[in-house]
């Protein structure tokens, strides 16, 4: 195309050129032919009327099309849709498979752009299905051939910090930042603190993460290199170390993970807490409740908070569907007015910490949707809220310097950027 404009560009400048060549030639023929005194001025030939150019008709050009992935769609029908022959969508679709496009993690509302000649023959197909690698399909001789498109992350470590007022969802929003950035915090923090019955107004966090761009677009976080957590005159800290096992550990160098969680469920509010002396909300009188409600939507899912074995799967009086698992070192855990358990979960089935056990209802004695969660060590129900957990693996002994300097450096820098 580019060959044939400027071929035609050419043609038209030596029309041109011609053209001028011509109208002077003749001018200067004229200024010879005609009869002149030495008195009489020299009359100039009528002016030919200028030559009506048609306009020259627009060449169609090429034309992008973009198609959305919709829900249930494939890359072929797709395709299709957007007006391809079903051969060429399957031949385009195998290419891309080829070059190591994921054809099943296409998800609803990715877009597809396919590039149509004047001709309304394709082109070609492009998709991007992260903001890091992209894929472009192109027509040749032989069929399709793919170019593979990778960007690099540009990283940038910073620090984010913040007071809680309302929530930790509402403070990180606050600060223009993610709801992801909460999880990765929670997620650090979640054997020592629980988050859903002890956060409080004035609880202060700091934070080191890693953050990726793409060009001047931020597209995603990293890793918390290291964070902090003020609560009620308690400070957790987390500093993250490891090359080929990545975990969290405290100032000191001990794991943060520990064998419990604090809390089978994620992020919500405890509408009752550990007591002897509770107005039970049905029964009438006062009664022990030895364990945690947790208020939940239905069909909110309820996590192991350790590794064990089910011991009891199903119905269960006033419990209504109740699940308990045994764990070691004497510990068993409840889990009651659930309102279904999860697939696979029934008496002898090993589960593993944060498995999803069942999804919290109103089944049993209870007034509303929540999670009555219990915990019993050596045959007695003991208060989950404060029960101090097998404590994680500490740093090894020969990674202990450099991870000490490394503490150092890390809470200096929040110390400096972000001072609590």
């Amino acid at each position: 195309m580019m060959r044939d404009m400027a071929l035609r560009s050419s043609r038209a400048r030596l029309v041109a050129a011609v053209a001028v060549l011509v109208l002077a030639a003749g001018g200067a023929a004229m200024h010879r032919w005609w009869p002149r005194t030495p008195d009489t001025p020299v009359p100039m030939p009528p002016a030919p009327p200028a030559p009506v150019v048609a306009a020259a008709p627009e060449r169609p050009t090429e034309r992008l099309q973009k198609v959305e992935i919709k829900r249930g769609d494939t890359l072929p029908r797709a395709l299709t849709r957007a007006g391809l022959e079903p051969h060429v969508a399957g031949a385009v679709t195998s290419a891309l498979a080829r070059a190591g496009l994921d054809l099943k993690r296409l998800m609803p509302g990715e877009i597809v752009e396919i590039t149509w000649s004047a001709a309304d023959e394709p082109l070609a197909v492009s998709v991007q299905p992260s903001p890091w690698l992209g894929f472009a399909a192109m027509a040749d001789e032989e069929g399709w051939s793919v170019k593979r498109l990778e960007t690099t992350p540009d990283v940038r470590v910073a620090v984010v910090h913040g007071r809680v007022e309302r929530s930790l969802f509402n403070a990180i929003d606050e600060m223009d930042e993610q709801p992801q950035l909460v999880i990765a915090l929670v997620n650090i923090f979640e054997w020592d603190f629980d988050f859903t019955a002890d956060t409080r107004t004035g609880d202060r966090f700091r934070l080191i993460v890693e953050k990726k761009y793409a060009g001047d677009v931020f597209v995603s976080y990293g890793r918390i290199l290291a964070a902090q957590y003020a609560s009620d005159k308690r400070l957790l800290t987390g500093i993250g170390w490891g090359r080929e096992r990545f975990g969290y550990y405290d100032g000191t160098g001990r794991s943060l993970r520990k064998s419990f969680l604090k809390s089978p469920l994620e992020f919500t509010r405890i509408t009752s807490r550990f007591t002897y002396a509770r107005p039970h909300p049905i029964l009438g009188g006062t009664l022990p409740h030895l364990a945690v409600d947790y208020a939940a939507p239905s069909g909110t899912p309820v996590r192991a908070v350790a590794d064990g074995t089910i011991s009891k799967a199903g119905w269960d009086g006033g419990y209504g569907i109740l699940v308990r698992i045994r764990h070691r070192s004497g510990y068993e855990t409840g889990y009651a007015h659930l309102s279904r358990v999860a697939a696979g979960i029934r008496v002898g089935a090993r589960v593993n910490q944060r498995q999803v056990i069942g999804y919290t209802g109103s089944t049993g004695l209870s007034t509303g949707p929540h999670l009555h969660y219990e915990v019993v060590k050596g045959g007695q129900r003991v208060n989950p809220l404060n029960e101090r957990f097998i404590p994680g693996e500490p740093i090894a002994a020969a990674d202990r310097p450099a991870f000490d300097q490394q503490t150092r450096e890390l809470l200096s820098r929040l110390e400096e950027e972000a001072p609590m």
